[in-house]
């Protein structure tokens, strides 16, 4: 069984962003190392370049290992307040209904392939292609400015985009920014060719050629 089995009426690239449907998602770690764990997941669906908030989504997720110290002064979740919280395969059925025919968005998405990809490998689900709203922004930022950071977190771009952000480092906060910056940058990106699926994709492409001809 693959992802497109369980998303079926996923967007094809060629359609325009705004007929398109999305789903802003964000991870709270118990630490970024591979041996690391999912601890919270927050989802925010965007519908006509609009958020749905909702339809928004949040869970805890109970971990098998302890989060690291350093992780809990950011997100300030204790083992404590995990206990009682779902597994991460139920934890994941809520995601994966969240993201039902829609296009998944992250900020930074390397970090969170990284460990959504090996729990849905685990299902023997595949992730599918992505938006990266900091690969977007660095690309929007080289447009405006003619370069661009090497990168750019979510507050420092909403900041840039005049955008409210909410508090950061809780799963939901954080994919509810993830979701405005995402249709604000999609809009500015728009003002000068049409944006489609596949060129919010691949921003990273265009970003690489952008810097190899600018």
């Amino acid at each position: 069984m693959i992802w497109r089995a369980q998303v079926p009426g996923r967007p094809s690239k060629r359609t325009p962003w705004r007929r398109a449907s999305w789903c802003a998602v964000d991870l709270e770690l118990t630490g970024l190392d591979r041996n690391n764990e999912i601890i919270a997941i927050g989802a925010v669906p965007i519908e006509e370049g609009r958020v749905v908030l909702g339809q928004a989504r949040y869970t805890l997720v109970r971990p098998t290992i302890r989060p690291e110290r350093a992780a809990v002064l950011v997100h300030k979740l204790r083992l404590a307040d995990l206990q009682d919280a779902p597994a991460l395969d139920d934890a994941l059925a809520l995601l994966l209904d969240a993201l039902h025919g829609r296009a998944p968005v992250f900020h930074s998405a390397e970090v969170e392939r990284r460990f959504i990809g090996p729990a849905l490998a685990r299902r023997r689900l595949r992730m599918p292609a992505c938006a990266d709203t900091e690969m977007i922004g660095r690309l929007w930022l080289r447009q405006r400015h003619g370069r661009a950071p090497a990168n750019i977190s979510l507050g420092s771009l909403a900041r840039a985009l005049t955008l409210p952000a909410e508090p950061p480092h809780h799963a939901l906060g954080d994919a509810l920014t993830t979701a405005q910056v995402f249709i604000a940058l999609a809009g500015h990106l728009e003002r000068s060719e049409q944006q489609t699926v596949g060129s919010l994709l691949h921003a990273e492409d265009r970003l690489s050629v952008a810097r190899r001809f600018g």
